[in-house]
């Protein structure tokens, strides 16, 4: 091993904004708030999302252009996790199946909700 995970980084025009959007979509709390940098996770010493200011941030074109990376959120109920994520400033993209459907959070990366 060469090192130990700490965090994910996602760029964004609002970190509090948007991780005010995944705290309520993944349950976690936010552990550390400078204003352009955000960290939420479950506690300050485990890895976490961070959510940092990048000036002029264009998302992706769905589905043109994808997104190098997106979070996978599994729930029980397909439809009434959309109608939540809907509620909290998500959109919906074009895509998805009988499985997962997929959205855009406020800053516009796509994710997903998935149901196994």
């Amino acid at each position: 091993m060469i090192g130990r995970w700490h965090g994910l980084v996602v760029d964004c025009p609002d970190p509090q904004g948007l991780a005010e959007f995944y705290e309520k979509l993944l349950g976690m709390v936010r552990v550390q708030d400078d204003g352009k940098f955000v960290v939420i996770g479950d506690a300050p010493d485990r890895p976490g999302v961070a959510f940092a200011r990048v000036e002029g941030w264009q998302p992706p074109k769905w589905p043109d252009e994808t997104a190098h990376m997106h979070f996978d959120v599994r729930v029980d109920d397909l439809a009434a996790a959309g109608e939540k994520v809907l509620a909290l400033g998500a959109r919906r993209l074009e895509g998805g199946g009988e499985r997962f459907h997929v959205y855009a959070d406020p800053a516009g990366h796509p994710f997903c909700l998935v149901s196994w």
